[in-house]
């Protein structure tokens, strides 16, 4: 599977990319986007199967990126990855079509818990 890392801060893409490693999810393209606008174009583009995503970002927040992908019909697993959690997010992550919400900091365990089901 192809997947789609998006978050402004350079060292979180890499801790995500350790993290998914060391939850057991070796052997899957990674690609990572620096900012939401670069991630709603690589949705596009680069066509991932997942999409792991922070909430705030320059350019588009997370929450924009996913919204604007579901509006042009894009079905893609898309999730969060984020330090800020409310409610509010939480519901409006959930009312967008949002596959999952992991608040930071995350462990190997919760990204086995919740990518086992989509990654297999």
């Amino acid at each position: 599977m192809k997947i789609l890392i998006a978050d402004d801060s350079r060292v979180m893409r890499q801790i995500v990319t350790r993290t998914l490693r060391q939850a057991g999810f070796d052997g899957h393209e990674l690609v990572e986007a620096s900012d939401g606008a670069q991630a709603a174009a690589m949705a596009d583009s680069e066509k991932p199967d997942l999409i792991i995503s922070d909430w705030n970002m320059p350019e588009m927040t997370g929450i924009d990126v996913l919204r604007k992908l579901r509006a042009a019909g894009n079905n893609v697993k898309f999730g969060f990855v984020t330090s800020e959690c409310t409610d509010e997010m939480k519901s409006a992550a959930e009312s967008a079509g949002s596959a999952f919400f992991i608040v930071k900091p995350f462990t190997a365990e919760q990204f086995d818990e919740v990518f086992s089901p989509i990654l297999g």
